[in-house]
């Protein structure tokens, strides 16, 4: 019994770390800040930073926002490039200014775009537009023979030929999701349950915290379920401002999603969070944050709904602009990151120093969080103080090979992340 008292007060330890809440400061006790970093590319030759044993190289460029990533069967990479609108930034006077710096002012491409590497020594020889004139794309999904796309206003269903490099038939919109000039939050992400039989789609709130009008935001700040044809479409799980990468966790039916929080409330507030979706469930936006902690900007909470408010399960910290999230069920990297997930951190636009710009490993163990969040790609960031970085990671999945990919939307990269520097064969 005495030795096994260890090993008991281990494992209270260790749920009370990754199961207690952080320490909030109140609303408005800094200075919210406009603060665009200074992109400046990777120029002078570096590139980004992995732990010891991994290879980065750069797969593909000359892009322009390349945004999202899909790997299909075959093991050809898709990429989303799309970008935003730019009236927000109008809107706080940044479009000569932060525009120009952290975020692209070029048009959106509002296309697809398709690299096959056909002999898999990481050299894609094919690149063509694999699909045009959408409407800023981001998720992708392969049903059978159906192709899906999530644009900002809705899911389209194409049909696909296996090895085809190129649709060009018209698409069929089978989903229609709320957009209009309130759009801040224009990106929608789609995966599929395990056999296939739902969709789930994550959209975004049109502004910061409902500060046009709750009208504006009919069906946001929330994942949706719906029949593949796109028919039965409900409200899965609400309250969640902007929900951007999706998966499911190892071993497990639940759905986990990245979430971007509310700005303007303070340097530390409030935090980005990983968190299992539980169905039904209400996460606070705009009327709490983090739970029951209510923002003082929002009034007329609908009685009832703030006692109700999930909180999070996962701290990513304030302003990263945490957007990709990809589990990896691989082998090809050490145990260590088994089953763990890997997380894409945009970066602030709106903290001083700057937060976020890396990517980040958060273990797993059954099916929940099991430590801190480490480093895993890091090299974006320059000089937080001065606002200085190279890129920006975006969108990031893993491959059947056991690789991964990251996109890097502002410098309009695709890099890969290979551990060692043995050749993969591709596994179906």
């Amino acid at each position: 019994m005495k030795k096994m008292f260890p090993l008991f007060l281990l494992l209270v330890y260790s749920w009370v770390l990754y199961a207690q809440q952080p320490k909030l400061p109140p609303p408005h006790a800094t200075k919210s800040y406009t603060n665009f970093s200074d992109v400046d590319g990777w120029d002078d030759g570096t590139k980004p930073i992995a732990p010891p044993g991994f290879e980065v190289t750069l797969y593909a460029d000359d892009f322009r926002n390349p945004r999202w990533l899909y790997e299909l069967p075959n093991g050809d990479l898709l990429v989303a490039e799309s970008n935003s609108h730019f009236g927000f930034f109008k809107k706080i006077g940044a479009v000569l200014i932060g525009a120009s710096k952290s975020n692209s002012t070029k048009k959106s491409a509002d296309r697809i775009t398709l690299l096959r590497d056909a002999d898999h020594d990481g050299v894609p020889e094919t690149r063509t537009v694999f699909l045009k004139g959408l409407h800023q794309p981001f998720g992708m999904l392969l049903v059978g023979n159906q192709f899906y796309v999530a644009n900002t206003d809705g899911l389209v269903r194409f049909p696909y030929t296996e090895g085809a490099t190129s649709i060009d038939v018209k698409g069929e919109k089978i989903a229609t999701f709320s957009n209009g000039k309130v759009n801040q939050h224009w990106t929608r992400h789609i995966i599929a349950n395990k056999d296939k039989t739902k969709f789930y789609v994550a959209v975004g709130c049109g502004t910061d915290h409902g500060e046009k009008g709750m009208d504006k935001e009919v069906l946001r700040a929330n994942i949706l379920e719906m029949n593949p044809d796109g028919s039965d479409m409900r409200v899965y799980a609400s309250g969640l401002r902007n929900p951007v990468g999706m998966d499911w966790a190892p071993g497990t039916n639940t759905l986990w999603t990245v979430v971007n929080e509310r700005d303007a409330l303070g340097n530390d507030l409030v935090p980005d969070y990983l968190t299992g979706v539980k169905e039904g469930a209400f996460y606070g936006w705009p009327y709490s944050y983090w739970g029951q902690h209510r923002d003082p900007r929002v009034p007329n909470a609908p009685e009832g709904l703030v006692e109700k408010a999930i909180v999070p399960d996962y701290d990513l910290k304030s302003h990263t602009a945490s957007l990709g999230l990809a589990f990896y069920t691989k082998n090809s990297f050490p145990e260590k990151y088994h089953n763990g997930a890997f997380i894409t951190q945009h970066g602030s636009w709106n903290r001083k120093p700057l937060s976020g710009y890396k990517v980040v490993f958060v273990p797993f163990k059954n099916g929940k969080p099991a430590g801190e969040a480490e480093d895993f790609l890091t090299g974006f960031m320059k000089d937080s103080v001065a606002g200085e970085v190279r890129g920006r990671p975006v969108g990031i999945i893993v491959s059947n090979t056991g690789d991964m990919f990251i996109t890097d939307d502002k410098t309009n990269r695709v890099w890969k992340i290979s551990y060692g520097t043995t050749k993969t064969a591709y596994k179906q």
